[in-house]
């Protein structure tokens, strides 16, 4: 198993907690980057908002391509994962800066790319915003425009929304063939993308009874369109403790509502309806973005393990974690849950 974090972009990852003590700063950032490449964190995925989708839409949000660049020239190891939304980025352009990139992180650069959703940020900043399949139809475009840029000498494209004529793009990536390309949705327009021009399919929290048909499906697709086995990653909000108690008092502690509700909160679906344990969910559910505590990494290194264990048997290459605070309880992690587990496979360490 690879061990990946969210970069803290948004100041944190907890809806309802104004201040977890990690600011969207370029310093706090950093040090959370170079003291993870000590710990033996394997990846960094690096969110591409422009407004803040934790903290309210008027908090600071750190930009995901230059914090990225900056990153590069900082650290040695980590691989540095950035999301992109193609409705934001001319392709060509977006291939040449992010091909200096990793060159910057000496082959270090990887894609998460994301079909944007957010339709109020498209709007204000004046970007074309598609409905759900033909967003997929312009991702489509837009990652052989990117591929063609980053395999090929000289790259001619004509497709429906973007062109190229006798392009160059160098110097190339240094990555070969080129940065592996991450991606994830649930719908069939996605999966087949994903099967088709990606090489990682990533997916939000679930059981592992839930994520392993998902794996075996995506295997068939890649099987169809003549691909090798792809890679897989999971988001997930960790808390690691001594006991199952104290770890279940810190899962309390951060999906409790405040007395004055955040205004986010006021358009969580009937929030009051159903049964107790269906609004302790919901509570959840709206506490931890990306469905992060269906996995229940939420007890003692132990448990973490014998859970984390059961992922890799089913498929799973990659997890996707966020934390609060972050600096600290990446530290625990690493010390009590990866460091033990590579200890028992000594070629992973």
């Amino acid at each position: 198993m690879r061990f990946g974090y969210w970069m803290p972009v948004f100041g944190g990852w907890l809806r309802n907690i104004p201040d977890e003590g990690m600011e969207a700063s370029w310093d706090y950032v950093k040090r959370l980057t170079q003291r993870s490449e000590e710990t033996g964190w394997d990846l960094s995925l690096i969110a591409e908002l422009n407004l803040n989708d934790i903290k309210g839409v008027e908090q600071p949000a750190l930009d995901a391509w230059s914090t990225t660049a900056a990153l590069a020239a900082v650290t040695s190891k980590i691989e540095l994962m950035v999301a992109v939304r193609p409705n934001f980025h001319q392709p060509a352009l977006f291939a040449k800066a992010a091909a200096n990139i990793d060159n910057i992180s000496g082959g270090r650069l990887a894609l998460n790319v994301v079909s944007s959703w957010w339709a109020d940020e498209a709007t204000q900043y004046g970007l074309q915003f598609d409905a759900h399949d033909d967003r997929y139809a312009r991702t489509t475009e837009w990652l052989q425009v990117v591929d063609a840029l980053w395999t090929q000498k000289r790259s001619t494209f004509h497709g429906e929304r973007y062109t190229l004529e006798n392009a160059i793009c160098e110097p190339k990536p240094m990555r070969k063939p080129r940065p592996t390309i991450y991606a994830g949705g649930e719908s069939e327009a996605a999966k087949t993308m994903i099967a088709t021009l990606c090489d990682a399919y990533v997916m939000h929290g679930d059981p592992v009874d839930a994520v392993k048909p998902k794996i075996a499906d995506m295997e068939e697709r890649r099987a169809k369109v003549g691909k090798r086995r792809m890679q897989y990653g999971m988001a997930a909000f960790a808390i690691v403790r001594d006991s199952e108690a104290e770890a279940k008092r810190e899962l309390e502690r951060i999906t409790q509502l405040p007395p004055s509700p955040p205004k986010g909160f006021d358009n969580f679906d009937q929030w009051l309806s159903g049964t107790q344990l269906e609004r302790e969910l919901k509570l959840q559910e709206y506490s931890v973005s990306n469905r992060g505590l269906r996995p229940n990494f939420v007890g003692t290194p132990e448990q973490l393990q014998e859970r984390i264990a059961a992922y890799e048997d089913a498929g799973l290459d990659l997890l996707l974690l966020q934390m609060s605070p972050q600096a600290e309880e990446m530290d625990r992690f690493a010390a009590q849950v990866i460091a033990p587990m590579r200890a028992r496979v000594p070629e992973l360490a």
